[in-house]
């Protein structure tokens, strides 16, 4: 009974697809600050559908302002940046559509955005999405998806577990 009442938070988990799209190494994202893994470790996808959900269970810890990306944290304490597109922080939140705030709770699956990626192409941004985990110093990835397709909250990019 008491074990029930302490539980220890899930620290291992799975990192859901948050779009649709094709996963590619983050070493071949034309960015410096995601190819050299200045952020951290990740995957990133080429996206083919607009609607981005939560690749975790765990709170939105950062809603940017520019609307462009969204940092969560696992239950376990893990730290996940999703970064719609290149250099789109730019756009000023212009084809970005955020549905969660700062302090949510989310399950994976639950929407977090829409990513009109017609408007941030027109605008001449590429609208390739890095998924990265931000505190690597304390988790490691594992089983990460390359060149394949997936499918947002159905295929796992990659698997997370403590140090």
């Amino acid at each position: 009974m008491l074990k029930k009442l302490f539980k220890q938070k899930e620290v291992n988990t799975d990192l859901m697809a948050p779009l649709t799209g094709k996963a590619i190494p983050l070493d071949q994202v034309p960015d410096q600050v995601f190819s050299q893994k200045m952020m951290g470790d990740g995957v990133a996808i080429e996206p083919t559908d607009k609607q981005v959900v939560s690749p975790i269970d765990g709170e939105v810890a950062d809603v940017f302002k520019t609307k462009h990306a969204i940092s969560l944290k696992t239950d376990g304490g893990a730290e996940i940046l999703v970064h719609m597109g290149l250099e789109t922080v730019e756009l000023d939140g212009k084809g970005f559509d955020i549905q969660v705030e700062n302090g949510q709770k989310v399950k994976k699956g639950d929407p977090l955005a829409t990513f009109d990626l017609n408007t941030v192409a027109a605008e001449g941004y590429k609208t390739v999405t890095p998924i990265i985990l931000l505190n690597g110093e304390d988790f490691a990835m594992s089983n990460v998806a390359s060149e394949q397709d997936v499918e947002f909250g159905k295929d796992i990019l990659f698997h997370i577990e403590k140090k």
